[in-house]
């Protein structure tokens, strides 16, 4: 490996992370409250703490302190766990749906903002390049 690649590499990813965080509230929703409610979405069943927990590799306290505060603003219902009676499974409400949906639209109008300039094909491999590396992460 190139270091000097490596240090272009290191280098970009602490700007694209710096920038990137000056949106915290891009849409309405926080980085946490948006990536929760984008997977709790994705199926539109219902979910436990731990399921998401281990989805996102964070601590099951994380999650918990997370959801709490989805289910305070009316996003999330908590579902109690009929086999156990201990644990609760989460679900997005109709609210939390029109929440997101909005967030979304306007993540997409930014991205649309930012990458106008780039072609079609320049998009779609940086979409492939980002998938990839995303997917190095969890391996």
């Amino acid at each position: 490996m190139n270091k000097n690649d490596l240090e272009r590499i290191d280098y970009e990813l602490v700007v694209l992370i710096r920038r990137s965080s000056l949106d915290k509230e891009l849409g309405g929703l926080d980085r946490s409250s948006y990536t929760l409610l984008t997977e709790l979405s994705k199926d539109g069943g219902p979910t436990s703490v731990k399921a998401l927990a281990d989805e996102f590799r964070l601590d099951i306290s994380t999650i918990s302190r997370q959801t709490a505060v989805l289910e305070a603003k009316g996003y999330v219902r908590r579902l109690p766990n009929a086999a156990d009676g201990r644990s609760s499974y989460f679900q997005v409400t109709e609210e939390g749906m029109r929440k997101l949906s909005d967030a979304q639209q306007a993540r997409l109008a930014r991205h649309a903002q930012l990458f106008k300039d780039w072609t079609d094909e320049e998009r779609r491999q940086f979409g492939e390049l980002l998938a990839r590396l995303n997917r190095t992460f969890v391996e």
